[in-house]
């Protein structure tokens, strides 16, 4: 079976990462900070949001993969990968350029979860649907 509609994604997410960890090498090399963040707040800002990206991304990722894999639509992965860029752009933008409570980050850790949620559900509906 195939994962193409779901590598599709990964790829524009590995963009997404790719740009995500040059700003954190960027803001290291202006506040000359090795290690940890130097209590630079535009470097910790950069950090927080590409550790949230790499906790969550390749996981949701993998179930959109063996959601594809077991048969999901590709209208569904799709959505599920559309949701995801988006989400985590949202969650990027809040966490970079805004400070306290930002609709933004609601709206990017929400659909993040609701892929994850439903890729997930989808996997564990395959092997129930299986087993019956």
């Amino acid at each position: 079976m195939s994962v193409a509609v779901t590598g599709l994604y990964a790829g524009i997410l590995g963009i997404v990462f790719f740009v995500l960890s040059m700003r954190v090498i960027s803001n290291r090399v202006r506040a000359k900070v090795n290690l940890l963040d130097g209590g630079d707040d535009a470097l910790t800002r950069a950090m927080r949001v590409h550790g949230n990206f790499t906790e969550y991304v390749p996981f949701a990722l993998l179930l959109m993969a063996l959601a594809e894999i077991q048969g999901g639509s590709g209208l569904f992965i799709h959505v599920s990968g559309t949701v995801l860029i988006v989400c985590r752009l949202c969650h990027a933008y809040a966490i970079t350029a805004t400070t306290g409570q930002n609709p933004f980050r609601f709206i990017g850790f929400a659909g993040t979860f609701c892929v994850i949620f439903a890729a997930g559900g989808y996997s564990i509906y395959r092997f129930a649907a299986a087993a019956v």
